[in-house]
């Protein structure tokens, strides 16, 4: 082209488009992108645990309607509602609290919502919630302290009684990787709802054992956690209250899978201790009802066990003194057994379960140790039971 027969004005604007393309080829001369206007989410912090153990959560929600905050820090279960300032962001302060680890989850015109703001969080299998701390003396057994630590590992094996990959965390003593050391194994159960994830978060059973360890309160052990969350059967009863037959199905599927799939895994791919004295199982709701399943059904396998907040549920309780008749009557079962213990809180809705499941022990002799605490069916109590529990293992 021959700029210089073009009009003036036409040479002008294209001598600028020369300039303007090669400035962007040119290197570290970027196009700057158009100003964000700031907002108060910009520096908006949440949750804050304030000096005297109040909580304020805030969310920037400026076209939402309403806000509510639930968590196991509400005695009463019903959530609270926030308030909107004119800036549009939604607060509310509880408390005092009493120092410890809680969950939470927002609300925003009806839909579940994580905190944007707070990364922690705790995983569920069909939801998340967050975690919140609220510091004190009172959480020193369960803190990340200066002490050494051991690892968790997210571990995958094949499981071949439900076809399919599965997913286990599995704690190791401080030293595990340098040495040739055996040790004996805990086996340790969520609840329903969760996954094999919740007590390495909310449930904090690694800083928990670091602890133990550090103050020579334990012995040194591999602890798995298992995913006990199964399939749901096709037939599940009606509302949210499974059948006999889908308690049964359930039952069985763990129980398969953790015979077959989860110790052998265990046992081939750790240093690990043989013979039931060198084995321990314990589980919260769910997982307390799974640790009963397998004790009656395979008391030869565990010589500790530990039950939190649960019993046998629903129909379960009718059927249960059938299903387990042979540990049940079986004269030896409390020589093989080191430690059988129950803990439960007083204001737990399984309570009801709680004490019929005792009645059928009581019935047949079995022998147990029992610990009635304060409080309802939270974390804030498992977290506790195992700090106890572990500290009786393998003595």
């Amino acid at each position: 082209m021959n700029y210089q027969s073009l009009p003036a004005h036409a040479t002008r604007l294209f001598c600028l488009l020369l300039i303007l393309c090669a400035s962007l080829l040119l290197p570290g001369v970027k196009a700057q992108p158009a100003q964000r206007q700031p907002t108060p989410n910009d520096t908006l912090k949440t949750p804050q645990a304030l000096a005297d153990k109040r909580v304020v959560f805030k969310i920037y929600a400026p076209k939402a309607d309403e806000v509510t905050v639930s968590g196991d820090f509400l005695s009463d279960n019903k959530p609270l509602s926030l308030t909107k300032n004119e800036q549009g962001v939604w607060s509310v302060t509880v408390g005092p609290l009493k120092p410890d680890y809680y969950t939470y989850t927002l609300m925003v015109d009806g839909v579940r919502t994580a905190d944007p703001k707070n990364p922690v969080i705790k995983q569920g299998i069909s939801s998340l919630e967050n975690v919140l701390l609220v510091p004190g003396q009172e959480t020193s057994f369960e803190d990340i302290t200066t002490v050494p630590h051991g690892e968790v590992r997210e571990v995958w094996y094949s499981s071949s009684s439900l076809g399919t990959m599965r997913r286990m965390h599995v704690y190791t003593p401080p030293g595990y990787e340098k040495g040739a050391t055996k040790y004996p194994v805990f086996y340790l159960l969520h609840g329903g709802g969760d996954d094999d994830s919740g007590w390495n978060t909310v449930g904090r059973a690694g800083f928990i054992m670091d602890n133990l360890l550090a103050a020579g309160k334990v012995k040194p052990m591999i602890v798995v956690m298992p995913n006990g969350s199964m399939p749901l059967p096709p037939s599940t009863g009606t509302g949210t209250t499974p059948s006999t037959q889908a308690l049964t199905s359930m039952r069985s599927m763990f129980a398969n899978e953790f015979r077959n799939d989860i110790m052998p895994y265990v046992e081939k791919s750790y240093r690990t201790l043989p013979k039931a004295e060198n084995r321990a199982l314990a589980g919260l709701s769910m997982g307390g009802f799974q640790t009963l399943d397998l004790t009656l059904t395979n008391p030869e396998l565990f010589n500790y066990v530990g039950v939190f907040s649960s019993g046998f549920f629903g129909p379960t309780i009718d059927e249960a003194e059938n299903q387990y008749a042979k540990a049940l009557g079986d004269p030896n079962f409390n020589k093989s057994k080191k430690l059988f213990w129950v803990g439960i809180g007083k204001n737990d809705f399984v309570m009801d379960a709680n004490k019929k499941t005792l009645a059928l022990l009581d019935k047949h002799n079995i022998k147990y140790q029992y610990k009635e605490t304060e409080g309802g069916h939270t974390w804030t109590y498992w977290r506790q039971y195992l700090n106890e529990y572990a500290q009786m293992l393998f003595k």
